[in-house]
C-alpha cells in the first residue's frame, strides 16, 4: 500500500477499509511513516470525518498495536474512569484512592496534557520522584498490593495511541469524535477492565463545546465499550468554568490533597464523589449508584482515601513528605494577584482561554518537545453566579517566566465577564448515558 495514496483518498472523503487503516497504524507505530505524513492523514480525517466502520478499525488497530492485559486471575472487578479533558480536572487523583478503598481494583493508564487541558501523568509527575513509566509487571504488582496504580502508556500498551496522542496535541486535530473514541478506547480496553465510567465534558473549556456533540461522543464511547463486552456509564459534565479552583500540575495535586485530607468542598469534590460512586457500583461493591456515592462520601470523610493516596505516592517512588507538607514545595519566581475593584458577580467564563493562560504560564506544552513548569498555573476562586466582594481575590498567577504574566493577564481579561446583578449558577451534571 502507498501512504500518499491513502492520505489522498481520505482527503477526498473516501472510506478506507480495515486493512488500509491497519497498514497506516502499524507502519506509523513502527516508524516507517514519518510524523508529517501521519499529521496529513489525521488532518484529512479530521476535516472529512471517519465512518463508524473506520472508527471501529482505528480503535481495534490501536488496541492491538500492543499488549492487551488480562487480570482475570485477580479476583474482583476492575473498573476505570476516563475524562475527555477539561481545565482543572484532577478527579483521577481523588477517585482512584476512594474507589480502591471500597475494594474495587482501579488500573489507570492515563495520558498527558492535550491542547488547553491538563493530563493526569503531568500532574502526578509534578510530585518529585513519582514514576509513571512502570513496567507492566510492576503495574500488576502494585494493582494487587494497593488495588490501584496509575501509569502512562507504555511501549507495550496501545503504543500507536501514545504516538498519535502526542501528534494530535500539536497539529490541531484533537476535536474529532472518531479520533477521540479510538484514542480513549484503545487505552481503556487494553487495561483488562470489566467496567468503565466516562466523564464527557461540554462547554467552553471542553473539546466538545455543544452538549449535543458531547452526547454524540458519549454514545460513541459507550457503544464501543459495550461492543467489546464492557459495562459502561457516561456522564455529561459542565466545563463552562474550571473544575475546582486550581489549574496547573502541582497546584492540582495540592487541591486534591485539600479534598482528600482537609475535606474541601466544591464542584471538584462533588464530581469526584459521583464518579467514584458509579465506579463502586460497576465494581459490584454497591447495589445502586446512590449507594456507591454514599459509600464514597463515607470513605472520604474517614480519611482512608488520603492514606491510600499516600500509599500510592510512596509505592510509585514519590516524595511523601511533600504530600504531608505541601507548603514545602518550591515556589514560582513570579506571581500576580487580581483583586476586584467593586462588588460584582461572575457571569461568564471562556474556560478555553483560562486553560491557554495556564499553558502560557508554563503549565502545558505549546510544542511537542516543550518542558512543563510543574509549579506554574492559576488559582481561580469565583464560580459563575457567585458574589465577588470589593478587594476579594479573583485569581492568582504563578510562573518562572515574567513575560508570560502579561500574556496570561490578557487572555484572562478576555475570558472573564462580570455583572452587577446576580447570574444563574451552572448545573454540574448535564446528563447520564447508560
Amino acid at each position: 500500500m502507498n501512504i500518499v495514496e491513502l492520505i489522498q483518498r481520505k482527503r477526498d472523503g473516501k472510506t478506507l477499509n480495515e486493512n488500509e487503516i491497519n497498514f497506516i497504524i502499524s507502519e506509523y507505530t513502527q516508524k516507517r511513516i514519518p510524523d508529517y505524513q501521519m499529521s496529513a492523514f489525521l488532518m484529512a480525517g479530521f476535516i472529512k470525518g471517519f465512518s463508524k466502520k473506520e472508527t471501529s478499525s482505528l480503535t481495534k488497530s490501536m488496541l492491538y498495536s500492543g499488549r492487551v492485559l488480562d487480570f482475570n486471575h485477580i479476583e474482583g472487578k476492575k473498573v476505570d474512569k476516563h475524562s475527555t479533558g477539561g481545565v482543572g480536572d484532577k478527579t483521577s487523583l481523588i477517585i482512584a484512592p476512594i474507589v480502591a478503598c471500597a475494594g474495587v481494583y482501579v488500573p489507570m493508564i492515563s495520558g498527558r496534557g492535550l491542547g488547553h487541558t491538563g493530563g493526569t501523568l503531568d500532574k502526578l509527575e509534578s510530585i518529585p520522584g513519582f514514576r509513571t513509566d512502570l513496567s507492566l509487571k510492576k503495574f500488576e504488582s502494585l494493582l494487587k498490593k494497593n488495588k490501584t496504580a496509575l501509569i502512562g502508556q507504555t511501549k507495550e500498551i496501545a503504543p500507536a495511541d501514545k504516538l498519535i496522542y502526542a501528534l494530535r496535541d500539536v497539529t490541531a486535530t484533537v476535536e474529532s469524535i472518531p479520533l477521540i473514541t479510538a484514542s480513549i478506547m484503545s487505552k481503556k480496553l487494553a487495561e483488562g477492565i470489566d467496567g468503565l465510567v466516562l466523564d464527557v465534558k461540554t462547554g467552553s473549556g471542553a473539546f466538545m463545546k455543544k452538549q449535543s456533540d458531547s452526547e454524540q461522543l458519549a454514545e460513541s464511547l459507550v457503544n464501543t465499550a459495550k461492543s467489546f463486552g464492557k459495562n459502561c456509564v457516561a456522564i455529561i459534565s459542565d466545563m463552562n468554568q474550571p473544575l475546582g479552583n486550581y489549574i496547573g500540575n502541582w497546584l492540582e495535586v495540592l487541591e486534591s490533597i485539600e479534598v482528600l485530607r482537609d475535606g474541601k468542598k466544591n464542584d471538584l469534590t462533588e464530581l469526584s464523589l459521583i464518579l467514584a460512586g458509579i465506579m463502586i457500583y460497576l465494581g459490584d461493591k454497591a447495589k445502586s449508584i446512590n449507594e456507591g456515592i454514599e459509600k464514597a462520601i463515607r470513605i472520604l470523610k474517614s480519611g482512608e482515601a488520603f492514606e491510600k493516596f499516600i500509599q500510592i505516592v510512596k509505592s510509585q517512588g514519590g516524595d511523601v513528605d511533600l504530600i504531608l507538607n505541601p507548603d514545602d514545595y518550591p515556589k514560582s519566581k513570579f506571581s500576580f494577584e487580581l483583586k476586584s475593584e467593586k462588588r460584582c458577580y461572575l457571569s461568564k467564563v471562556d474556560t478555553y482561554e483560562v486553560g491557554m493562560a495556564a499553558l502560557e504560564l508554563g503549565a502545558g506544552r505549546l510544542k511537542k518537545e516543550d518542558k512543563i513548569d510543574y509549579k506554574a498555573g492559576i488559582k481561580f476562586f469565583p464560580k459563575i453566579g457567585s458574589e465577588i466582594k470589593k478587594d476579594e481575590v479573583i485569581y492568582q498567577l504563578f510562573t518562572d517566566n515574567p513575560n508570560a504574566l502579561e500574556i496570561a493577564k490578557t487572555r484572562l481579561f478576555k475570558a472573564l465577564k462580570f455583572s452587577e446583578t446576580k447570574t444563574s449558577k451552572k448545573h454540574l451534571i448535564k446528563k447520564i448515558i447508560n
